[in-house]
């Protein structure tokens, strides 16, 4: 493992945007990672690549006791009470991103016995490596409750239209659409979250977002500064039916980005939100009325109607590439999530030494089992 030098000044320049007593100094940093480096010899595998063993985390003193109720007696494990449920995708590619986040997150909350990991897989993708996926997760993480689930491509794979980035048209990228029906029917709320995302401050109070006194399913941060306009085509605004989607919402159709969600799946159930989705993604395959991926259909279907929660639960657009001249900083404010959205990934810049700045934040939690270097000896 490996700090930046600029580490430092990113953790003082958040550190000054921000008075919460949770944010972890460069010191703290330091020791993570000495503690995953220490933690154990063992190490995971998969597709070649190896993986440490977190630290056991245990919970603080005032953390509600994760235990069944009367009513949850037969239930999923992850429907007990006081069970903080998320949902991420598991694949090759993003791995290593996804190891950091669920490090982070665990590192960063106090209550770490109390969550609940889904991991999404691609069935067609993993194939007899859908193994190696549950005993790498076991193995980095053997204090981690987590189920997986295979996600068939087929559901999805006939609706995909291309679009501007080939990896947006992976069919794993659309399972968010389907955690409905993926999770437990007695898991009531969800948490997703993309794979490169780095938690800098308790995941409990995003998943604590009051939805009481609003008929949303989904919160997130809205970006109402941003043109929605631009997701979609001329065909679909020069299109009256279409164009008049976003009217009559109970608020204005704001921006909101999909990789990091709090969803409430009851309601989402109750009015069957993943047939929406499909519907606007079979008009997509008739005529084009957008160009980028899974995201314009949830806005279609969501924006408006969106609970929104402070923009530091998603400082996202940090993997403008590198190779452009790209790099972005952090957006003004606290941050309690860096989101590497974009095509640049921070494990592939620093590979290649050309990280950018805000990289730093994510080197701390990468888990990636490094070789010593060879030792040359004067003799």
């Amino acid at each position: 493992m490996h700090l930046w030098p600029q580490e430092e000044h990113y953790w003082f320049q958040y550190q000054e945007k921000t008075s919460d007593p949770c944010v972890k100094s460069p010191v703290s940093a330091l020791l993570l990672v000495l503690m995953i480096s220490g933690s154990s010899n063992a190490e995971s595998e998969t597709g070649g690549i190896q993986f440490m063993e977190a630290p056991f985390f245990s919970n603080s003193l005032h953390c509600p006791d994760p235990a069944r109720d009367n009513k949850s007696i037969n239930q999923h494990p992850s429907c007990r009470q006081n069970i903080i449920n998320i949902a991420m995708t598991l694949d090759e590619t993003y791995l290593r991103g996804s190891m950091a986040a669920i490090l982070s997150i665990i590192y960063h909350t106090a209550c770490p016995q109390n969550l609940h990991f889904h991991f999404i897989y691609s069935r067609a993708a993993a194939g007899e490596d859908s193994l190696d996926l549950n005993i790498t997760m076991a193995a980095s993480f053997p204090y981690l409750q987590f189920d997986m689930y295979a996600f068939d491509d087929e559901t999805v794979s006939g609706r995909i239209s291309t679009s501007v980035r080939r990896a947006l048209d992976r069919p794993l990228n659309y399972a968010r659409s389907y955690l409905a029906q993926l999770l437990p029917d007695c898991v009531q709320r969800v948490v997703y979250l993309d794979s490169d995302v780095i938690l800098v401050d308790d995941i409990a109070k995003l998943w604590s977002t009051d939805f009481v006194s609003s008929e949303s399913v989904i919160a997130a941060p809205e970006y109402c500064e941003t043109d929605i306009s631009r997701y979609f085509t001329t065909s679909f605004w020069s299109n009256a039916e279409l164009s008049s989607t976003f009217k009559g919402r109970t608020s204005k159709a704001c921006y909101f980005n999909t990789g990091v969600m709090v969803i409430e799946l009851q309601r989402w159930r109750a009015k069957d939100y993943t047939r929406g989705i499909e519907e606007w993604m079979e008009l997509q395959k008739r005529m084009r009325i957008y160009e980028l991926g899974s995201l314009p259909p949830f806005l279609l279907v969501f924006a408006g109607e969106i609970l929104a929660v402070e923009p530091r639960w998603n400082q996202h657009g940090l993997g403008g590439d590198n190779y452009e001249g790209h790099c972005r900083g952090l957006h003004p404010g606290a941050a309690s999530l860096l989101h590497w959205s974009g095509r640049g990934k921070p494990w592939v810049r620093l590979d290649s030494g050309r990280p950018c700045p805000v990289d730093a934040l994510w080197a701390p939690y990468d888990m990636l089992k490094k070789p010593f270097p060879a030792l040359h000896l004067d003799v």
